[in-house]
């Protein structure tokens, strides 16, 4: 067998969990066998943390295939597909490993699945180095979903670092193909609106000046549009620890839409938490693209499954977003060519990723 094994690479460019979540995905749907080898080379900690082990070990599971040297610190593994299957899907990662990256690796095999599937992910809704579950839901669920597909996610428990706890059920039917997307038209911003929060021991003032601080900071260079974000409690019965932080989202006339979110830590001024977010949303708005820099790497591998050709306009392409199309390429017949956008505005930095992707099909439906 070990002849067919793909091989790859762990420590090549973004050299982090991403390299390990795209291409055991495509493993799992393309049925290739793989052998991961320096995983996370390029981390302090290398090798498997538990959210890249509980991940791995829900792909096994989706589609009951094998994986050897599945333990935390292991640096490398090897995995053998089997067929993907829908129903309940369990994943624990017993930490603040994020809910969020634990369905980026799951979300692509179950659309590919026989039937419906609903995966129970828990750990960190809201944690550091990851999309924010506010993230996935207000602006990666609508445009992932042009796509074609739906999905329905319920945030049953927030969990904050350092213990985890939340809780995120997700439920969604098979395709028997995903349409490739368009989406070049950045428009004109909107609407601007979103939550700053609290939860546990926390008072309800950091929501509140975290809140104040980010408007304050976008007024400065969106002077005509009214700016709401809503300071919020978590319920004590939802959430599980202490943990504060802010999402803010724009809307366009096209139907775009761009994030900056940030987390309160403990010695970390709420104003700085607020105005971090906000900077993080006006420097989305300034490149020009139609996309944010973090939804950028997250649309790859629909791309590159995709039937026929997407293109998407994006702000300066991401080291996660190259590691991405790289081993998107590698292990599919997808083709991916980005071009810098030449655009009137030359202060603009947007560019054009256009891909042709594999087709896949899902010979289970």
């Amino acid at each position: 067998m070990d002849g067919d094994r793909v091989e790859i690479d762990g420590g090549v460019m973004e050299g982090g969990g991403q390299i390990l979540r795209v291409s055991t995905a495509l493993s799992c749907l393309l049925g290739l066998p793989l052998r991961v080898r320096r995983i996370r080379a390029g981390r302090s900690q290398p090798g498997l943390r538990p959210q890249h082990l509980s991940g791995l070990e829900m792909i096994r599971d989706l589609c009951d295939g094998q994986l050897d040297g599945g333990e935390i610190g292991s640096t490398e593994i090897t995995f053998t597909p089997g067929k993907i299957k829908g129903g309940t899907h369990i994943a624990d990662t017993k930490t603040a490993g994020s809910v969020c990256l634990l369905l980026q690796v799951a979300m692509p095999c179950v659309l590919f699945a026989a039937s419906p599937s609903e995966l129970r992910l828990k750990g960190g809704t809201n944690a550091e180095m990851a999309p924010q579950i506010d993230y996935t839901v207000l602006v990666f669920k609508p445009i992932i979903e042009k796509f074609n597909f739906t999905f329905d996610c319920d945030i049953k428990r927030r969990g904050y670092y350092p213990q985890g706890g939340g809780e995120v059920i997700v439920r969604m039917s098979p395709v028997k193909q995903l349409s490739p997307i368009n989406l070049t038209e950045r428009g004109t911003v909107t609407k601007i609106h979103g939550r700053a929060f609290v939860a546990g021991a926390l008072p309800i003032k950091l929501a509140k000046d975290m809140a104040s601080a980010a408007v304050r900071c976008i007024r400065k260079e969106i002077r005509d549009l009214y700016v709401n974000i809503q300071p919020v409690r978590e319920p004590d019965n939802q959430a599980f620890g202490t943990g504060s932080g802010i999402i803010i989202v724009a809307e366009t006339s096209t139907g775009c839409l761009f994030a900056g979110s940030s987390l309160g830590k403990r010695g970390k001024n709420s104003d700085r938490v607020g105005i971090e977010a906000a900077e993080m949303l006006l420097g989305n708005l300034r490149h020009g693209g139609a996309v944010d820099d973090y939804l950028q790497d997250q649309l790859i591998i629909f791309m590159a499954l995709a039937n026929g050709v997407s293109r998407v306009k994006s702000g300066p392409i991401t080291l996660h977003t190259q590691t991405a199309i790289h081993f998107a390429e590698q292990l599919t017949k997808a083709k991916f060519t980005v071009t810098k956008s030449e655009d009137e505005d030359s202060t603009k930095d947007a560019y054009f990723i256009e891909c042709q992707g594999m087709g896949m099909i899902n010979s289970n439906l």
